[in-house]
């Protein structure tokens, strides 16, 4: 199900570094909350990030709709729902290690994939309204800074898709625009995709009423440059 993205080309494009996008799982049935939609999801994504990195150890956020971001490996983790680790109350995922995958998931929020083409460290994040808001861009780039020495300058960023107006009354991939302006990263792109626009593609929590499933953002690292 591992599809290629044109969104993903320029973080693609840098050596060592590959991340994807598994979009809606076409004809799987999803009722209940987040939990009940995990646990039947489990499986197929499980098998997509064997297919993406054979035998990598993976990590994921909690997602609690916050700007907090852990360096891993070594943070401490919590059992999720699904029965997976997760680590607790943060919403952002960075390292330096190679083979070390990272996950985010989605279904209206966006997830940032961030590549530092000099030091090699990567990062993927979940900013919604909350996050966004509270600019989650740029506390991963000042830990990343901290623990790995990236410089905005050599960071690729790129926009997931995510809710858009008219179908969401706030504009925060706009907003997630404006701070990768701030930030002076050297290159962002925008998915420029709605996900509430088409539900073929797209889980939309807020279309879909939160009886949806999630998309899932991974990025690894093969190789240092």
């Amino acid at each position: 199900m591992t599809e290629a993205f044109s969104f993903l080309d320029s973080i693609q494009s840098l050596s060592g570094v590959r991340a994807a996008w598994i979009p809606r799982v076409p004809d799987l049935k999803i009722t209940g909350d987040r939990d009940a939609a995990m646990r039947t999801l489990r499986p197929f994504h499980e098998m997509e990030i064997e297919r993406f990195s054979p035998g990598s150890a993976w990590w994921r956020a909690e997602q609690v709709h916050g700007t907090a971001v852990a360096t891993v490996p070594g943070a401490p983790q919590i059992i999720a729902p699904d029965g997976l680790p997760v680590v607790p109350g943060v919403d952002g995922l960075i390292t330096r290690e190679t083979g070390v995958v990272l996950a985010i998931y989605a279904a209206d929020c966006g997830a940032i994939w961030l590549a530092d083409s000099r030091t090699g460290a990567i990062g993927l994040l979940h900013s919604g309204k909350n996050g966004t808001s509270g600019n989650i861009f740029a506390a991963a780039l000042e830990q990343m800074k901290r623990d790995f020495g990236t410089e905005p300058a050599d960071v690729t960023a790129v926009l997931s898709p995510c809710i858009r107006p008219p179908d969401y009354e706030i504009d925060f991939a706009a907003e997630i625009g404006r701070q990768a302006d701030r930030a002076k990263i050297g290159n962002f792109v925008d998915s420029a995709e709605n996900t509430a626009s088409d539900l073929s593609r797209h889980y939309s929590y807020r279309i879909e009423k939160g009886q949806t499933g999630r998309m899932m953002a991974l990025i690894v690292r093969d190789f240092l440059p």
